[in-house]
């Protein structure tokens, strides 16, 4: 394998300045901390590790695993993917492991050195876990590794044998001098934030602004669809890099974007310092390069939350959740730039535009979560819900995801700014911030993202007015006043139509199940249906199928009550729903709804979406 292949470069520390990681060197086989990583098992799902801590103060050595993952919000119990430990000193004497807790194990009686070798599993290929078997290895450091109490700060080194000999590895850790498949850290911060990726992937690289950028793919397409998928990325790459008006300062002056497009993977994205992991179970040719928006979504990221950082989120702490007020700003603003970079290149068009973002924004607007809270309470809840599992039920009408709720702030924001103070926008908004926390880096509070709006505008009373409304409460603009600016249509998707409060269900024998609860205060909740109940009949219509629950609904009209007869934990009822007016919205160009366009909303348009 060449230099330049196995040169992904780029890797985050959290905890240590851009500028001491640059400083930092190869360790060398010093290093107090080295990994080595086998994969004689891979069938099924197993790595063989062998981990060593040099310099080992007298006393006993605590080694654990992660229980959270860099750009993770919730708890992983990585350790229950651990097993058949043994440990051993520096003369090959062997030592005694003892696990104090769920997490950890304690090494006594050891001369200074501790190493310790274990049996990791991983079958479940996304950003935050570990997928092993014989076509590569996914690995997400913080569900791979162990690591020491007390070593925080030093260097390491990590030994990758692969299992095929096809193998290449994918990686933002820089490589070890003259060793193929080694690879350093300057500190456990950095390590645990470099996801690495060893399969036979295809790989396509380009400068940018000074910067190198590689994309590795793991995929079972053609090399064509590659080319044609990079040639999207450099577009997409280079309008986010406009946006800001420069690169970051990447590490090591590289950013990876690893990717792995298989039928057997978890579909995913995570961010990481200076490249992403990203994942789907679509090939290219199958999604129609539709992962393109992930990648865009994450891309954006190395900006927004990598280095304009919330303040909560340093350093990292793998030992429990991290949670910050802020993400509606470092997940919902990327996650609103993630397509729009997309359209602004040509890659979308602004009617499949106006699409994701308007279900975006009636989302929101018609979640029945938003009397529980607002973007911030909801930012707050992520560990709750972000990829976390529990037993017991949620209720679902007290949270409203605040990726999708800081895009739909982000939308209004941004459309307020263009249309009331000239020449500002979320674009120039997302530009002061990078230039007050993001280069040089300075983590930021809520109460710093209120002063630079404020500073943008020169408007105290707007910002304080915009986050006590719409960030600490839950108030939402106009949006019809606002895309109207543009030449854009916020109206009603079925205007005749009535609504009940639910509509998924799926066919059980003479009956259909409802899949998921009904929204507060709408019909059905009024009328004490649930999750689970299985409805018999809708007004006349017997409901066997999907496709006599859909029909039933089309007949809906508000205000004409119907009956409803279902059974709910083994008993029948029956009640009476009266429809309201269904309150789901749309997003049109104007013109298609038969509005004249102005000159004055079509450069509107085309300075916020680009040219059509």
């Amino acid at each position: 394998m060449s230099t330049m292949s196995r040169l992904l470069l780029a890797a985050a520390c959290f905890a240590t300045p851009a500028a001491a990681q640059i400083k930092a060197r190869d360790p060398g086989s010093a290093a107090p901390v080295q990994y080595d990583v086998a994969f004689p098992n891979a069938v099924h799902h197993e790595a063989r590790i062998t981990a060593t801590w040099h310099n080992v103060p007298a006393g006993p050595l605590r080694v654990q695993m992660a229980r959270s993952s860099p750009g993770r919000y919730a708890i992983h119990e990585f350790a229950k993917n651990v097993y058949d430990l043994s440990a051993v000193d520096g003369t090959g004497r062997a030592l005694t492991l003892t696990r104090t807790d769920p997490y950890g194990w304690s090494v006594a009686g050891h001369d200074g050195t501790v190493t310790v070798t274990y049996t990791l599993y991983g079958d479940h290929g996304d950003g935050t876990y570990a997928q092993i078997d014989t076509t590569h290895a996914h690995l997400n450091m913080p569900a791979t590794f162990l690591w020491a109490t007390g070593y925080d700060a030093q260097p390491i080194r990590v030994r990758f044998r692969p299992a095929d000999p096809s193998w290449k590895v994918a990686t933002q850790l820089p490589p070890a001098t003259g060793e193929a498949t080694t690879f350093w850290a300057p500190d456990l911060q950095y390590l645990m934030d470099s996801p690495t990726e060893l399969s036979n992937f295809g790989l396509r690289e380009w400068q940018d602004a000074g910067r190198t950028y590689r994309l590795a793919v793991h995929h079972d397409g053609t090399d064509a669809d590659l080319d044609r998928f990079a040639e999207k990325a450099k577009k997409v790459v280079h309008a986010q890099i406009a946006l800001f008006g420069a690169p970051p300062a990447y590490d090591f002056g590289t950013y990876t974007f690893i990717a792995d497009y298989l039928p057997y993977i978890t579909g995913d994205g995570m961010e990481h310092r200076n490249s992403t992991i990203i994942a789907d179970r679509r090939s290219l040719y199958a999604a129609n390069d539709a992962q393109l928006n992930t990648l865009s979504h994450e891309f954006f990221h190395s900006w927004n939350v990598e280095r304009i950082r919330p303040a909560e989120l340093e350093p990292f702490d793998f030992a429990r959740a991290n949670p910050t007020p802020s993400l509606w700003v470092a997940e919902g603003f990327t996650q609103y730039y993630g397509p729009l970079a997309i359209r602004r290149v040509g890659e979308m068009s602004v009617d499949a535009y106006l699409a994701n973002l308007g279900g975006t924004v009636n989302a929101v607007v018609n979640s029945p979560a938003r009397v529980h809270g607002g973007p911030k309470e909801m930012s707050l809840r992520a560990p709750f819900v972000d990829a976390a599992k529990s037993i017991d039920s949620v209720n679902p009408n007290i949270f409203v995801s605040y990726y999708t709720y800081g895009a739909t702030l982000a939308a209004a924001l941004d459309l307020e700014l263009r249309g009331k103070y000239p020449g500002q926008s979320l674009d120039t908004y997302m530009r002061l911030l990078w230039k007050l926390h993001g280069a040089p880096e300075k983590p930021y509070t809520t109460a710093d993202l209120r002063t630079a709006l404020a500073t943008l505008t020169g408007d105290q009373p707007f910002a304080d007015r915009f986050f006590a409304t719409s960030v600490e409460g839950s108030d939402l603009p106009d949006f019809a006043a606002l895309f109207a600016q543009a030449g854009l249509t916020w109206q009603a998707a079925n205007p005749d139509g009535g609504w009940i409060g639910a509509a998924d269900v799926t066919a059980d024998g003479p009956a259909v199940t409802l899949n998921q609860s009904p929204a507060a205060g709408t019909a059905l909740y009024a009328a004490g249906l649930e999750r689970g109940d299985r409805i018999v009949t809708l007004g006349r219509t017997t409901v066997t199928s999907a496709q006599d629950w859909q029909s039933a609904l089309g007949r809906l009209k508000p205000g004409t009550s119907l009956d409803i007869r279902y059974i709910q934990r083994g008993k029948e009822r029956t009640a009476t729903l009266t429809p309201r007016n269904d309150p789901a919205m749309r997003l049109v160009r104007s013109e298609t709804a038969g509005k004249p366009l102005t000159t004055k909303q079509r450069a509107f348009r085309a300075a916020w979406l680009g040219g059509e």
